[in-house]
């Protein structure tokens, strides 16, 4: 006899790039895809077996969330930035096979795969098994566009200061120079060239981007692409903390939070440069006895570096003034009354946990798509100031100017400063709008909802 058949219940596939600021995004938005799909619908979110370990493994899932792994087929998080492009290539290479095994031994099929769009090979699994699958960026539109439409640049020298508006529709504010320090890394850059070109042969691309902050980017790609295009950002920790943020307990927990509630509004200065591509021992350096100079309070995460940084502020004399941490609740932080300004190295995370909660910034991009980030942040929304605007340029910034920028920023009188926060303040309110129930955001994850339940439907039943 054969096997009954049955509905096929909607099963969600989610799997991120297997780094940090990957996996959270990935984390929050099946958080927030879980709480409106249809019961019984379930989403699965597939890490490798070190990443389901660094967020705590898999107690207490939100409902509707499960997690399985994969074997540990990539070189360890914990030392990818030694050889960052052997680690590209292990996961475009070695994930596709086990992903796909997995796949098989699911005991409920697959109705849809959500990927990151860094993980190109997902596109292909979902073409041979006639399962859609949407691509999930988690960078900002303005750098996918660059990439998407990378052939239409010039290859000069010479004319980095010209804008890209000028060979591509949509942008206002980036330049050819925001995209130098990454066209020099030759296979990251074409790998990445890659992953952007095959994401367009999915069903669906997702952002982690908020429509409102890049406007002019997404309407140009909607002309371009035939398929949905839905911004659902900012994708960050705000909704479920307890379960996106990669913890790791400390004893200085306790102490940040005391020096925040201890300190007047809008006066410490938060500082975070990455978990990943970091600056220079001299550059910290610089940046430290800058700090110690403005007389501005700051709390400073530093992961490889806090022991070192720590014995300078105390031998600077500056142990009112600095705390360095290991680890903090970044969105917290930033969300807390006493905080008025972010140092920082425009991740994309980053950037949108600075620009939800209000936070002026001052920008010190490094690599990759951190100097487009950094040019949205100052050029684009008027909310930042370059402390690092050429990131090609491997030259330390010096103590001087790190001192007179700390200052300009944390300055609440001065009409710089005043307009800078008043514009965080609008922008602030702009996130939080695409966040409401009627918000831009929230309309494009129901519209993704009614996606997967549609197609869902033209699956075939299963055998039980």
């Amino acid at each position: 006899m054969s096997a009954p058949q049955t509905t096929t219940p909607l099963h969600v596939i989610a799997v991120p790039y297997p780094g940090r600021g990957h996996v959270n995004p990935m984390l929050v938005f099946s958080r927030l895809l879980a709480a409106r799909l249809p019961p019984p619908a379930a989403i699965t979110i597939i890490l490798t077996d070190e990443w389901l370990s660094l967020i705590g493994g898999p107690a207490a899932p939100p409902p509707g969330v499960r997690f399985r792994t994969l074997p540990n087929v990539i070189p360890s998080e914990n030392g990818r930035a030694a050889d960052f492009v052997k680690f590209l290539e292990a996961v475009y290479t070695k994930l596709e096979e086990p992903f796909e095994r997995l796949l098989d031994e699911l005991e409920m099929p697959a109705t849809a795969v959500i990927a990151d769009t860094y993980l190109p090979w997902a596109v292909d699994v979902g073409r041979r098994r006639g399962i859609p699958v949407c691509s999930l960026y988690t960078m900002s539109a303005s750098f996918f566009s660059a990439l998407l439409n990378y052939d239409r640049l010039p290859g000069e020298e010479g004319i980095e200061d010209e804008l890209l508006v000028k060979f591509i529709q949509g942008h206002s504010s980036v330049r050819l120079s925001d995209l130098s320090s990454f066209r020099s890394l030759h296979k990251p850059l074409q790998l990445a060239l890659y992953a952007t070109k095959k994401s367009t042969q999915a069903q669906c691309l997702l952002f982690t981007s908020a429509y409102e902050l890049e406007p002019r980017i997404f309407n140009s790609l909607r002309s371009q692409l035939p398929l949905p295009i839905l911004p659902l950002g900012p994708i960050i920790p705000y909704v479920t903390p307890q379960h996106t943020n990669l913890k790791t307990p400390s004893h200085d927990d306790d102490d940040y939070l005391t020096l925040l509630n201890s300190q007047p509004q809008s006066s410490v200065l938060y500082v975070s440069l990455g978990s990943f591509l970091s600056v220079s021992r001299a550059q910290m350096d610089e940046i430290a006895f800058g700090l110690l100079a403005s007389n501005v309070k700051f709390l400073w995460v530093a992961r490889g570096e806090s022991s070192r940084l720590r014995e300078m502020i105390h031998s600077g004399g500056g142990d009112d003034r600095g705390m360095v941490v290991t680890w903090c609740d970044q969105l917290k932080v930033l969300c807390h009354s006493s905080v008025g300004g972010f140092l920082t190295h425009c991740g994309w995370n980053s950037t949108m946990e600075g620009i939800f909660a209000g936070v002026p910034m001052l920008t010190f991009p490094i690599v990759v798509d951190q100097p487009v980030n950094g040019r949205l942040i100052v050029d684009e929304w008027k909310v930042g100031a370059w402390l690092r605007e050429d990131a090609k340029n491997g030259g330390v910034v010096g103590r001087e100017k790190v001192s007179d920028l700390v200052k300009r920023v944390m300055d609440l009188e001065g009409d710089e400063s005043v307009e800078r926060r008043k514009r965080a303040e609008m922008l602030r309110e702009t996130c939080r709008r695409a966040t409401e129930e009627v918000g831009s955001s929230i309309v494009n994850l129901n519209d993704l909802v009614e996606f997967l339940v549609k197609v869902k439907k033209t699956l075939p039943a299963y055998s039980e």
